[in-house]
């Protein structure tokens, strides 16, 4: 074999090796490439343990007292019993030992007693004869963006308090905390492609779940907005 020969097998070796070695790179690259997205879309469904913000419902007889502007009351007159009948329920199967007071007591409490939240909690809550008053004061709730009756942009927002007839200051509430919600978390959806009663139950539920999270530990979304 001639010094020509050995040159242009080892030439073609080398063309061989190299190529070997660029689709070795090229898959271990995607390889990578899959095993990132795989990791990414792990984390994207992890779940985590967010503890209550306040644990004092436990073994408790508890009133809700859910209020609204008229604004929102003539608009949306279901909201205000649809909150206070479901987040009732929702505590009860939630948070251990707890008493929910009768929701229709509550509100027909309420209607009889228009100035309720004039006066002071404690006196509230003894007319009541409970130990908590939780008080949802909705101060948001719509199914539309401002102006625009043809989208729906469901939001409900309000703060969330709490009055010990035991505490220090039971015409006091102990804290306050903001929940809000939104539905469908979509933009940009119609009337053609969703009905009223959809997004009503939509909204509802998500902000009554989220209401209910402040008074009992519970599992979530590790990045709620990635499920938008």
């Amino acid at each position: 074999m001639t010094l020509a020969h050995l040159q242009r097998g080892f030439k073609v070796a080398c063309i061989a090796l190299c190529c070997v070695m660029s689709f070795c790179l090229i898959m271990s690259c995607q390889v990578f490439g899959i095993a990132a997205a795989i990791g990414q879309n792990v984390e994207r469904e992890k779940k985590v343990e967010v503890l209550a913000k306040y644990a004092g419902l436990d073994n408790k007889r508890v009133a809700i007292l859910v209020k609204a502007d008229m604004g929102t009351v003539y608009e949306h007159p279901t909201a205000v019993p649809n909150i206070s009948f479901n987040l009732a329920q929702r505590l009860q199967q939630n948070v251990p030992g707890i008493t929910m007071m009768d929701p229709r007591l509550c509100m027909n409490f309420q209607h009889q007693t228009p100035n309720w939240a004039a006066q002071p909690l404690g006196q509230v809550a003894e007319e009541l004869d409970v130990d908590r008053l939780v008080i949802v004061d909705l101060y948001e709730y719509r199914l539309n963006p401002p102006g625009n009756r043809y989208l729906w942009d469901g939001v409900a927002a309000g703060n969330i308090g709490v009055a010990e007839r035991d505490g220090i200051d039971p015409d006091q509430t102990v804290d306050q905390w903001n929940v809000s919600a939104q539905f469908p978390l979509d933009t940009g959806v119609t009337r053609e492609s969703m009905n009223i009663s959809m997004v009503q139950t939509g909204l509802l539920a998500t902000f009554v779940r989220n209401s209910a999270w402040v008074f009992y530990d519970h599992i979530e979304d590790k990045y709620p907005d990635t499920k938008k």
